[in-house]
This record gives C-alpha cells, structure tokens and sequence, in this order.
C-alpha cells in the first residue's frame, strides 16, 4: 500500500516534472530550470510547495572534545550524511540524548535535523566522533532524522540539504558528490571502520536516494554560491525569508563570530531579561571557536550577537564577519 501511494504521487508529477525541477551538479545559473530524474518526486513537491529551508540554530552541546582535523582545525574535507534509525525523535530529542550519553556511547556528530530545526550543537571547525577514525578526522557529520510523513520527509531532507550546502560554502568546498558529500555507507566501503549503511534504506523507503538529495544540495549550494535565495525565489540569501527585522525589532544580520576571552578559559553568554537587561547565562562558549550569528541586540554601548535561541555573546569577547 505505501509502495503503491509513492508510484501514484510520482506519476501526479511526471508533467512538471519533465519541464521544471531542480538542478543537475553541473548548473551555472541559479534561476535556470533544468529536468531532474523522473523518480524525483520529493524534489519536485520541495519546489512545488515552496518549501523554505529552517535557518541553523547554534547551540554548544556537552562534547568537551575540541579535536583537529587531519589537516588541521577550521579544515574539514566534506559532510557525512547520516541518519538517526530513530523513528519519530526529534531533532530536540536526539540532541538532548547525546547531550546526556556521548561519553557512554562514545559517539557524538555536529548537528541533527528534522522537519522543523537544524541544531549545530558542535562547531565544525572541530572532528567529533561518528562514523569511524579515518571519516572523523575528515568530515563534518550530521544526523537526520526519520519522519513518519511524506512532507515531512521532504521537510526534513530539504533542511539537511540546506545545511550541506551551507557548510560546503562555510569552508571553501567545492560541491563533489562522493568527495566532499559522502554517506555512511559511502565511508563504511572507504574506510571499513564502520558497518554502518545509513542513510540509504532510510532514503529508499520514500522512494529517495544519494543521487537526489545531492541533486538538492547542488541547487542550494550553487544559488547560494550565485547571491540568491536557496530556492532562487525572493533574491535573498536567508533560507527563511528576507525580512530585516526579527519580530522582536533585534537588528538582522548574517555572519560569524569569533569568540575569545583573554582571562578566562571560557567566553560568558547571557541573555536578556524582560526589561531587556543582559543577565548571565549559566553556559559559556569554549575560547577561540566561530559561532553562527543571525542577529543582535545593543545596549549599554555594547553589542551583543545572538548565538542560540535565546543567548548572546558580548562585542567584548566576539569578533564579527559578514556572511
């Protein structure tokens, strides 16, 4: 029967889908309309729907891990796309799991995705530990995990997708399926350090595979790449929009921050009561790491970058780029 609604959604799309989808890896424009694989019903219900990638919440987990890569920190060689075998956690969930049992399990990755969040929950620059010695000391890995819907599957692998993009960005990579995008599997038959094969049952059960989601990858990567919306379809380059406000009037603006505090081992963070003072957060961010930035707020002569939901770190102890 699920195999059966899957063969009929595809063919409710064969029209459109021999005139319009999305790009092949070898795209230049990011407005050009390209043919993409019949069997890309996923897709093409991304395009169909107007389905904007969640923007990437940064959190500092527990992982006290602070690990170079091969070549060094801040020098990643690509993204590793797993998948939790989890059905129904969230991305919420998984994190607070690993949060709790890392050093236990002895496995940690960099971010976890559902239909409604992508949480970096460890900076990047920096190996952690899930797909085998040789994987870790290359890539950045992140989980994505299983959904019970077909839009919210299609949710959910355009935000992974959306994050590969960003991070292939982030560091320079250039968009090679099989090199800098790899699966689980990809790395257990490189390396043979793992036996793992995600996440390509996963994908098959909705009727996906490697092939498809790099084909999303590639259209993110390259109107990124080219100045435009992930989805070419506003001229921003916000995967949520291109407001320049957040609701609560904190002034927008894209960018990294590089934190470090020349007394301490640890840069303080706060946040903001509701007579929006700045009061001491109970975390603290690790000294000398970047921080994703999507807004601040400014008070007291000083501004403060958002570097989580609800918390900030002091122009005193960041340095800020521009994305």
């Amino acid at each position: 029967m699920f195999l059966h609604k899957k063969f009929i959604a595809r063919i409710a799309t064969a029209a459109a889908l021999a005139t319009f989808g999305l790009v092949t890896y070898n795209q230049v424009s990011p407005n050009a309309a390209v043919e993409v694989k019949a069997d890309s019903w996923i897709n093409q219900y991304i395009v169909d729907n107007n389905i904007k990638p969640a923007s990437i919440t940064y959190e500092q987990g527990t992982f006290t891990k602070f690990i170079s890569y091969r070549n060094g920190v801040g020098k990643p060689e690509g993204i590793v796309i797993h998948e939790t075998a989890t059905p129904g956690a969230s991305a919420r969930a998984e994190t607070t799991y690993f949060n709790n049992n890392w050093q236990s399990i002895q496995t940690y990755v960099h971010a976890f995705v559902d239909s409604k969040e992508i949480l970096n929950i460890h900076s990047t620059d920096y190996a952690v530990w899930g797909a085998g010695p040789s994987a870790n000391s290359r890539y950045i890995q992140v989980e994505l995990c299983e959904v019970s819907t077909a839009d919210a599957f299609a949710r959910s692998v355009a935000n992974d997708a959306y994050y590969t993009a960003a991070k292939l960005l982030q560091y320079g990579l250039p968009f090679e399926p099989g090199t800098t995008i790899v699966s689980h599997k990809q790395t257990s038959d490189m390396f043979h350090e793992t036996n793992h094969t995600d996440p390509v049952g996963y994908f098959a059960s909705w009727g996906y595979d490697m092939e498809q989601f790099n084909a999303l990858v590639s259209t993110y990567y390259n109107n990124m790449k080219n100045g435009t919306s992930v989805d070419s379809g506003s001229g921003s380059t916000t995967a949520g929009g291109g407001s320049t406000t957040s609701p609560n009037g904190d002034a927008k603006g894209e960018g990294v921050v590089n934190v470090s505090n020349s007394t301490s081992s640890s840069v303080p963070i706060v946040q903001f009561n509701a007579a929006g003072k700045p009061v001491n957060s109970n975390r603290a961010l690790a000294n000398n790491t970047p921080w994703y930035t999507d807004q601040s707020k400014t008070y007291g002569g000083h501004k403060y970058y958002r570097v989580s939901t609800k918390e900030y770190v002091e122009d005193t102890y960041a340095t800020f780029t521009v994305n």
